[in-house]
């Protein structure tokens, strides 16, 4: 409706039946008594802590900071609608308060921070050196431009944020952590446990009947929400990368020749060969020793007249490309295997070489990978077009046209999705097929029918999405889902029964009986696991089943679910910890890790009670207009 009314707008009849429109809206308003609206100051306080003021101005850049931020974090614009799904207005508010609550407390105290400090805290900040490392005026002055900061405003922010460090070093900066605590870390952490278990299996269970309806619909009716079918939403998504843009036919046999050859080592294993070298002081010593060779000279005898080992003989093995001295390369990639080559002007003085050994190479021929080369060098020229298309396809959403219409115009392929959840399944449970689906699926459900999505920046290029529609969660009739809720109340059966089972064993191993007596009564194998860690499967135990080890002393048995359809009855063997060395570093890690949660805990506390005593007000109607979210 919204592209209709904008397109309507830009013809003649469409802009007077606007101005018409409108002008009677005011005039309306006016009648009612409520044109004050066009002369009252909005607010600019969005929330006030004690006597500090926090602006809208100051809320509209920390929001559209982080706004940026997160852009160049996910490489792609965050929208209103995402950033209001993300809770960003709410956080940006909430670290602001907690600045504000702290300089109010300092200043309440009487806190300060010299000149000298301040000046010495700019001049060492590394944003502000040169390549010399001393503070540069010039990067301090185009670093304030870039921020919109006047010198004075900066100086007194940081004056300000020094204040709040000290408070909160103050507050939490050197906390001493309690030995009792270190010791229950290092226990918790490196303790473990050894026990021996029975595994009940659903076949323990026995037979189970199938449920008579009354017993289907009384379950059902017990666990209506379970069979609640989710929010779906329709969507129709165009995708904009160099994969889609590119167009393999258009790419000549010579350009895909060339890359072929650039990439040659791409599709295989190049030509190799084990080359030997002698080295000559002039050209004419290379000669006479060339001469000497056609006569019948061994090319080791002249290497031993010029006094050169058998290991200096060998050159080694290399590819042609691998070579440092091109001319030695192109002799000795002429030659038959076993033949000397004529004197070479190396590099290094006159050479003469042998090929001893030739690799073939192993390459996949041009025919064999044309097509991936015309694609991938389509591809590359694809690449320098993305955002000059981007900006066409974005003209043609500014005159309200339609996804569909514009795919068909660029070439492009739209994908329309009838339905998906915010999981990204369709209604069978599947995946859906879409490009950048976690970030399109998110955006569609951040978004409405008719709004105009900003497009997602991809790595490789952009995604346009549209909401077409809309289908609210309900609950699922007994019909819908029989099949489901039979499956559910058997596995619920089962469940049961063998949880019944277990308390039963587990009495029985409480009353003193030997845990291979009441196994073997169960019909089931004795296990026995050493070695248990916290939060860690072993063997046939899942990490419920390995817990519950934990939270029992030893001597002492219980059970617990293991996996889905299984049950561990069991009883605690021993339970061994190493003695803690704290000169370790990671003792001093752990150590570091409780100060650090110590100091965070104190200063949430600290913070949440100055709060309280000062009083924070938040005005809703402020805060909308710096953020344009929601309240």
């Amino acid at each position: 409706m919204l592209r209709n009314m904008r397109k309507a707008g830009q013809t003649l009849v469409g802009k007077i039946i606007a101005t018409v429109f409108f002008g009677a809206l005011i005039v309306s308003f006016a009648i009612w008594g409520i044109g004050d609206i066009f002369r009252t100051t909005p607010a600019s306080a969005v929330a006030e802590v004690g006597g500090t003021t926090i602006t809208v101005d100051q809320v509209r850049n920390a929001y559209t900071n982080e706004l940026q931020r997160l852009g160049r974090q996910f490489r792609t614009v965050i929208s209103a609608e995402q950033a209001r799904a993300f809770g960003l207005y709410q956080q940006v508010v909430s670290n602001l308060v907690t600045e504000a609550v702290m300089a109010e407390q300092a200043k309440q105290m009487g806190l300060s921070v010299s000149d000298t400090l301040v000046a010495a805290s700019i001049m060492n900040n590394p944003t502000f050196k040169g390549a010399d490392g001393q503070f540069n005026r010039a990067l301090f002055d185009q670093a304030l431009r870039n921020a919109g900061l006047s010198e004075a405003g900066f100086v007194q922010e940081q004056r300000s944020a020094m204040a709040r460090l000290h408070l909160a070093e103050a507050v939490a900066g050197d906390i001493t952590v309690p030995a009792a605590a270190r010791d229950a870390l290092h226990r918790f952490g490196s303790e473990r446990r050894a026990a021996s278990y029975l595994l009940l299996t659903p076949a323990m269970a026995g037979d189970i009947p199938a449920p008579t309806a009354e017993q289907l619909q009384t379950f059902y009716n017990e666990r209506k929400s379970t069979f609640r079918a989710p929010e779906y939403r329709a969507v129709t998504v165009m995708a904009l990368d160099a994969a889609a843009l590119a167009k393999p036919d258009t790419v000549a046999e010579a350009d895909a020749r060339q890359a072929y050859e650039q990439q040659k080592a791409k599709y295989g294993t190049p030509e190799r060969r084990t080359i030997q070298q002698i080295t000559f002081p002039s050209q004419a010593d290379a000669e006479a020793a060339a001469a000497k060779i056609k006569e019948g000279t061994a090319f080791e005898a002249v290497a031993t007249e010029r006094n050169v080992s058998p290991q200096d003989l060998e050159l080694g093995t290399f590819t042609k490309t691998e070579m440092l001295d091109q001319a030695v390369a192109d002799a000795a990639f002429a030659l038959e295997q076993g033949a000397v080559s004529a004197p070479v002007a190396g590099r290094f003085g006159p050479v003469l070489v042998r090929v001893t050994q030739i690799q073939p190479e192993a390459v996949r021929p041009f025919e064999e990978v044309a097509a991936e080369l015309r694609q991938e060098v389509a591809r590359e020229r694809a690449q320098g077009q993305i955002e000059k298309i981007h900006d066409e396809i974005e003209d043609l959403r500014a005159g309200a046209k339609p996804l569909a219409d514009i795919a068909k115009e660029k070439g492009l392929t739209l994908i329309q999705v009838p339905a998906v959840e915010a999981g990204g399944l369709d209604k069978a449970g599947n995946p859906v097929n879409l490009p950048e689906k976690d970030a399109v699926v998110k955006a569609a459900f951040a978004s409405d029918i008719g709004v105009d999505n900003e497009a997602l920046r991809t790595a490789t290029g952009y995604v346009w999405y549209d909401v077409t529609g809309i289908e609210a969660p309900r609950e699922k009739n007994l019909d819908e889902v029989r099949d489901q809720v039979a499956t559910q109340w058997h596995e619920d059966q089962v469940a049961q029964r063998l949880s019944e089972k277990a308390n039963e064993l587990f009495g029985r191993l409480e009353k003193g009986e030997a845990i291979e007596v009441v196994a073997q009564d169960a019909g089931a194998p004795v296990e026995n696991a050493a070695d248990l860690a916290r939060n860690t499967a072993k063997d046939d135990l899942a990490t419920e089943a390995v817990n519950r080890i934990f939270a029992v002393p030893v001597g002492k048995a219980g059970h617990a679910a293991n996996g889905t359809d299984a049950r561990a009855v069991f009883k605690v063997t021993s339970a061994t910890v190493p003695p803690l060395i704290t000169t370790t570093q990671a003792a001093q890690n752990a150590e570091n890790q409780l100060r650090t949660g110590f100091g965070d805990d104190l200063i949430s506390q600290y913070i949440a009670q100055v709060r309280q005593d000062l009083g924070v007000t938040i005005n809703q109607q402020a805060l909308r207009r710096a953020t344009g979210g929601e309240s």
